[in-house]
């Protein structure tokens, strides 16, 4: 087992305002200052700077003015649900009368706003439509929709290719020019921003005394601005986290819409002890499912219910299509998994740098989550394809840190001219589209590129740990002050530790994972743990020692309450 320690110094501000353990943890991920997590919403950074922005809100000040047809076009992911969800509620509630939503099916549209999407909203009649969690990409479907006399204000949050779509407005923080220094901003901050912008205009206008109706307090959208963060794995940058920190408040006070309450409940989680990881978890996955395996406005609709009992029935409903999920989800691993074993064990053949895998029975809303697997399992970028139209394949991948995988699909793009139909994404995840025909030749092209631009030394597994705990920091008060010191996240990882402990009991459950008791080896303490998803070849093991790589949790059994190590790696000593 590799582990390398996280590195950082504290100083005496951070041991004055801290716990001493809280303190290291903070230091190790570059926090200097307790500032630096003061997460008031006072401390959110103002949307100005955000280019395009005051644009943007003059166009949905107009289209207020004359109660024009609004549509709202989202995308059929998590961050996607919540930014519709988000954009249709403020916007209601500052007095739009005619403001509807769209979301791409993709297996009938794709994604974004494309030219076959604007034709189908014909129908609608919009005057106006604003894309969010996607749109930086769709030069034809802005096109087609200045060529029907329809205003288009893109917000999004993706990368930028070298041109931008030809759009009435463009809010994206990663658009070039622009100055918001957060480019970590998942779609629905996009869109939160935006709205902040709109209410502070209107405001400023007088909108909504002529209206007789109250401004809306944009903080009631934080439980939707915190759930999309999260799941969307956006860095969790000092803005994120004020933003997730606030969002999460509100959940545990019992203030979210009660499709997120809703969802917690079918995923058996109490809402007032969420940790920011149970978004991405436990709501993020559901939500999702809908999007994967049929259409996400079953999602959309649970988180713009204001009944308690409609949404109740439609969580119960995602819940049941995640159940279906992860039903195909387990066959597809196994599959994929199968293949890279005897890719393993080939004489003359080694795994490659960055995974690609095809298979016509796979399905194509279930790719990522596959993606995902592979590269947490084998520790590489991981590109997972599925059948689109007649010669078409869908493909979804996730990448490993230190390897870019946009900037590698544009390289890839060109070299290889027509090899790639369309593509976008972020760093660590991206989604393409290619001819069937051209699966082989991709592959190769992407091999060339991770030969030279992926080094040996990032496809090591290694753990990263904040060190080894004390006998005095083994304990729950240690576990509730680091659940405190959150919101924890991509690129804020959350405090994990190591060391070696007495395996007292193993024994499995729920099929595929081990409930542990620990001994500490110094003092001999008892410590209850559980590792999930093992592997069953290894474990339960007849060693008496292990070493770990875990996190310190809380487990709430019949109103008590008692420490509990969640295990992300364990080795036994022999």
């Amino acid at each position: 087992m590799s582990v390398r320690l996280r590195l950082g110094t504290s100083n005496a501000a951070l041991d004055a305002a801290f716990d001493p353990l809280v303190a290291r943890v903070l230091a190790h991920r570059g926090i200097n200052d307790p500032a630096q997590v003061d997460y008031q919403l006072k401390k959110l950074l103002p949307y100005h700077q955000l280019r395009g922005i005051d644009t943007a809100v003059t166009l949905l000040v107009q289209a207020l003015e004359a109660q024009a047809n609004i549509l709202i076009v989202g995308d059929f992911d998590c961050d996607g649900a919540t930014s519709t969800s988000l954009a249709l509620l403020a916007l209601g509630a500052m007095g739009a009368k005619n403001v509807s939503y769209l979301v791409p099916n993709r297996f009938d549209f794709g994604y974004g706003l494309s030219t076959a999407l604007v034709d189908y909203a014909k129908a609608i009649e919009p005057d106006l439509i604003v894309t969010v969690d996607n749109g930086i990409a769709s030069h034809e479907g802005v096109a087609r929709a200045h060529e029907l006399g329809i205003k288009v204000v893109v917000t999004d949050h993706h990368l930028a290719a070298e041109t931008l779509p030809d759009a009435d407005a463009i809010v994206n923080p990663n658009q070039p020019g622009c100055e918001f220094p957060f480019k970590s901003t998942a779609g629905v901050g996009v869109i939160f921003y935006v709205m902040s912008a709109l209410r502070r205009q209107l405001q400023t206008q007088g909108w909504f005394d002529q209206q007789g109706i109250k401004a809306p307090n944009m903080a009631q959208y934080l439980d939707l601005v915190a759930l999309g963060t999260v799941a969307d794995l956006v860095p969790m940058e000092h803005n994120n986290r004020i933003l997730v920190a606030q969002g999460v408040a509100r959940i545990r006070a019992g203030k979210a819409r009660p499709g997120i309450l809703a969802l917690l409940a079918v995923a058996k989680r109490q809402h007032y002890n969420l940790q920011a990881t149970d978004l991405g978890f436990s709501i993020g996955p559901r939500l999702n499912a809908a999007g994967r395996l049929e259409d996400m406005s079953l999602g959309i609709e649970c988180l713009l219910s204001d009944d308690e009992h409609i949404a109740a029935q439609l969580a119960q409903e995602l819940d049941e299509l995640n159940a279906q999920r992860r039903h195909i989800e387990a066959d597809m691993q196994q599959q994929a998994g199968n293949i890279l074993t005897r890719l393993e064990s080939s004489q003359d053949q080694e795994l490659p740098k960055c995974v690609c895998l095809f298979h016509p029975d796979w399905h194509q809303g279930v790719v990522g989550i596959v993606a995902s697997r592979i590269k947490e399992k084998w520790h590489r970028p991981a590109l997972v394809f599925a059948m689109g139209d007649a010669d078409t394949l869908k493909g979804s991948c996730r990448s490993i840190a230190g390897f870019h995988l946009r900037d590698a699909l544009a390289a890839v793009d060109a070299h290889n001219p027509g090899l790639i139909i369309k593509f976008g994404g972020h760093a660590m995840a991206a989604g393409l589209s290619i001819k069937a025909d051209n699966f082989e030749a991709f592959k190769e092209a992407l091999d060339t590129y991770a030969q030279e631009h992926l080094p040996d030394s990032l496809l090591a597994k290694e753990w990263r740990s904040d060190g080894q705990l004390s006998a005095q920091e083994l304990q729950l008060n240690q576990a509730f002050l680091l659940q405190q010191a959150g919101p924890w996240g991509q690129g804020f990882e959350e405090p994990t530790f190591h060391g070696r402990f007495v395996l007292v009991q193993q024994r499995i459950v729920g099929e595929k994972h081990l409930k542990l008791v620990l001994a500490d080896l110094q003092t001999g303490e008892l410590v209850d743990a559980i590792y999930f998803n093992i592997d069953l070849a290894v474990w339960p093991s007849t060693c008496e020692q292990a070493d770990l790589v875990y996190r310190l949790d809380i487990n709430e059994f019949r109103g008590r309450q008692s420490l509990q190590l969640m295990v992300q790696h364990m080795t036994p000593v022999a």
